[in-house]
């Protein structure tokens, strides 16, 4: 009974690992975008904007910026290039709060990991009449000369996994525009 229980729960994890196109799987890491594990680089009272510093994975480092009650992120990469997300127009712009941790799509060659998508929620207070919050899956894609958003998932019971496999195929995606 037992080994048909772990047996099952493997073939269960085993799908949400998916080939990529060199036959290598990928498969999912976390970090945060809030506490301890951020520093705090730039607060400008003017525009309550904030600037954190978290951390990332295969040498990317995470900004969270808030703007006026708005959140996005912008990666930088190891060798300094920044990508800003721009949730606030791609996303949502009314107010809104990232969840708490990122989830990295990364593919693994031993001890090196490459990320390929990056899946984060956005909180999005979209009637300003309501305190009802929106909270969106967005998948970005993470190749060598572009970081962008590619997909806007709304809430659903199989959100997270949705999120997956278009991280997984992301690198084939078109950036999204701004939401309207």
């Amino acid at each position: 009974m037992k080994s048909t229980s772990v047996i099952s729960a493997l073939a269960a994890a085993l799908c949400f690992v998916a080939p990529n196109a060199n036959g290598a799987s990928n498969d999912s890491t976390y970090t945060s975008l809030s506490g301890r594990e951020c520093k705090l680089l730039k607060v400008q009272k003017e525009g309550a904007n904030s600037t954190q510093q978290c951390p990332g994975v295969g040498g990317f480092r995470v900004l969270v910026l808030d703007s006026d009650s708005r959140q996005s992120i912008a990666l930088v990469s190891a060798e300094g290039r920044k990508f800003d997300l721009n949730f606030w127009e791609i996303v949502t712009r009314h107010f809104s709060s990232l969840g708490s941790k990122a989830e990295w799509r990364v593919v693994r060659n031993g001890v090196q990991i490459r990320p390929v998508a990056l899946i984060v929620r956005v909180n999005a207070n979209e009637d300003p009449d309501s305190s009802k919050v929106t909270s969106y899956l967005t998948v970005s894609k993470i190749t060598r000369d572009e970081i962008c958003v590619v997909a806007k998932i709304a809430p659903s019971a199989t959100a997270s996994q949705e999120a997956r496999q278009v991280a997984d195929v992301a690198s084939e995606k078109s950036c999204l525009g701004p939401a309207s």
